[in-house]
């Protein structure tokens, strides 16, 4: 602490003394000035002490009766206190028997919008799994159960009977296929004729027999139609013996393991013209082209091989005699060859007085005369080979535009509807890759010809060439 702060502190003290001080003279100044005499005050005092002993007398018979009053209320306030608390405890309780009770309404609630679209989605599935010939037969209630939800005049209790009634239907249903149910209906011909008659479903199988008897067999659901269609047999004895097992509701009948499917895959071959037909024009134009690539390659293959192509012991005569530089034999055994290779070996023979390029050139003209002669026609197989693509794409193409056509016109739902344009975008691209093999193929196995015919004859100039070079070398030395 500092000066300052020091003297402050002693001043503040210094002035309560005397305040106290001056209090206390103050005091004994007014208890003098106002007492009197001490015999009053005395019995003031007696008084005083008198009364105070009366009021604890008063004060003593009044606590009794106070005291019990007291416990009486506080014993109250204990009662009370216990019904309070008795009152809360069930207060919270029923408070958590409603929370308890909210849950397990939340919870009922999940399980009732759960079952409902389970039931829901069973009546869906029930729906897609029916026979097209039961769709009548189940058709009210699965109708009923499928508007009951929707339905804002029904209560909770109304939409789940309504919906387990088809449950139990199904059920019903399900036992009854296994042994065979009849019934009434009627069912369409492939004509698209519509006859009434009875039903009887085994299984997976439905069978149907015309009231009239004019129409038996296995009936069916085809695509488009809203009634069952009744497929025939190509065998007049299975729908007799279907008409019989309907009439008679027992029986054998023809079974199809494969559900139909074997029938369908059966519709769907087609004949090497209905293929065709399928493509369109484009498919005729690469048909043709095919034709015309067989037809040059029968002609060409034909032509080289009857191209006479002298062997090698057939060249050796005319080669030993070149090598003795006897001409007029050369000749005579040249006369002997036949073919393209006996006309190049006579035009060499004739200029064998002239120089050697000469001769090669001579004999160089009649090798490329056969050569133009051994690959004529054979372009036009290649021009094919890479034509045939080309025109099936244009025929994909042509086939895309009529099936968006097509969408245009109908929708994308039908399927039948689109498959010409379908089936023309993709047979023409497969006829164009067929036909461009097959060319290909071809003018390789042409040309391959070709070339071993003009080899043969460049192999003959080669060695005649080489005969005569060294006669005249042996001629030279000589002389």
């Amino acid at each position: 602490m500092n000066d300052i702060g020091f003297y402050y502190t002693h001043r503040r003290n210094r002035f309560e003394r005397v305040v106290v001080f001056t209090l206390c003279v103050l005091c004994l100044t007014a208890i003098y000035a106002f007492a009197g005499p001490a015999p009053e005050m005395e019995q003031k005092l007696e008084a005083g002490l008198q009364e105070l002993t009366g009021v604890r007398q008063a004060i003593g018979k009044e606590k009794l009766p106070m005291v019990k009053g007291l416990n009486a209320l506080e014993d109250e306030v204990m009662i009370v206190r216990q019904e309070h608390q008795k009152v809360m405890r069930q207060l919270d309780s029923r408070n958590l028997d409603l929370n308890n009770l909210r849950s397990e309404i939340k919870t009922r609630k999940g399980e009732k919008s759960y079952i409902s679209n389970l039931l829901g989605e069973y009546i869906r599935n029930f729906e897609s799994r029916l026979h097209i010939a039961e769709l009548d037969l189940y058709g009210d209630a699965i109708e009923a159960a499928v508007l009951a939800p929707d339905n804002t005049n029904l209560s909770d209790e109304e939409i789940f009977v309504q919906q387990t009634a088809l449950v139990e239907a199904s059920i019903l249903r399900l036992q009854n296929v296994v042994g065979g149910t009849a019934f009434v209906g009627r069912a369409a011909g492939e004509d698209g004729m519509v006859k009434d008659g009875q039903f009887i479903v085994v299984g997976p199988v439905a069978l149907f027999a015309a009231t009239d008897g004019s129409m038996a067999g296995i009936a069916e659901q085809q695509l488009g139609s809203l009634e069952p269609t009744v497929m025939p047999f190509a065998d007049p004895a299975n729908a007799a013996m279907v008409a019989a097992t309907v009439k008679q509701m027992q029986g054998d009948f023809p079974f199809d393991p494969s559900l139909g499917n074997a029938r369908k895959i059966e519709e769907t071959n087609e004949t090497f013209k209905e293929h065709i037909r399928k493509g369109g024009m484009v498919a005729y134009v690469i048909l043709g082209m095919f034709v015309l690539c067989v037809a040059v390659a029968l002609v060409k293959w034909i032509q080289l091989a009857l191209v006479p192509m002298p062997s090698e012991k057939a060249v050796q005569p005319v080669l030993r005699a070149m090598l003795e530089n006897d001409y007029p034999t050369a000749a005579a055994e040249i006369g002997k060859l036949k073919g393209p290779t006996a006309a190049m070996l006579a035009s060499g023979i004739d200029h064998i007085a002239e120089p050697k390029e000469l001769v090669e050139e001579v004999m160089y003209e009649e090798m490329l005369t056969t050569r133009m002669s051994v690959n004529r026609l054979t372009p036009f197989l290649a021009v094919c080979a890479s034509t045939a693509p080309l025109m099936g794409l244009l025929g994909t193409v042509t086939g895309i535009i009529n099936t968006f056509k097509l969408i245009t016109v109908f929708g994308s739902g039908d399927v039948k509807t689109l498959s010409g344009g379908i089936s023309e975008a993709l047979i023409t691209t497969e006829l164009g890759l067929v036909v461009a093999i097959s060319a290909l193929v071809l003018y390789a196995f042409l040309s391959r010809k070709a070339k071993s015919i003009t080899d043969g004859m460049e192999q003959v100039a080669i060695l005649f060439m080489n005969r005569a070079t060294r006669t005249v070398a042996g001629s030279g030395a000589v002389s």
